[in-house]
């Protein structure tokens, strides 16, 4: 949510407010956080592991229903969460450390949202 605020200078600009404006990716390109690169889908997770409102930021997503990101340390995809993604093409026959995402627990109440298949 974002609103438009009025700084001591005069100056008029948009921002977020509430919970958002703690986030620690409020100041990060979105761009990372809607991606299918595991790199970047790994590096978006390690931002909400440090996270002071990740709590908010999931409970606010399935509110919304949002269907793909990353929100309050978990993948979305098509409204599910999803643990683990794999890379595009052929798995190798031995797996790499970097295909791995950082382990986030999900909350008992979103259980039901965790995609029972790997995306």
């Amino acid at each position: 949510m974002t609103a438009i605020l009025e700084m001591e200078s005069g100056q008029i600009e948009e921002g977020p407010v509430g919970w958002e404006s703690n986030a620690a990716c409020s100041a990060l390109p979105t761009a990372m956080f809607f991606t299918d690169d595991v790199d970047e889908i790994s590096a978006a997770k390690r931002v909400c592991l440090r996270c002071e409102v990740r709590s908010e930021c999931l409970d606010s997503a399935v509110a919304r229903r949002e269907q793909f990101g990353i929100w309050g340390g978990h993948l979305f995809v098509a409204g599910r969460i999803v643990l683990s993604k794999r890379r595009r093409g052929r798995p190798p026959k031995v797996a790499r450390p970097q295909d791995s995402f950082p382990e986030v627990d999900v909350p008992a109440p979103y259980r039901r949202l965790v995609a029972s298949t790997v995306a």
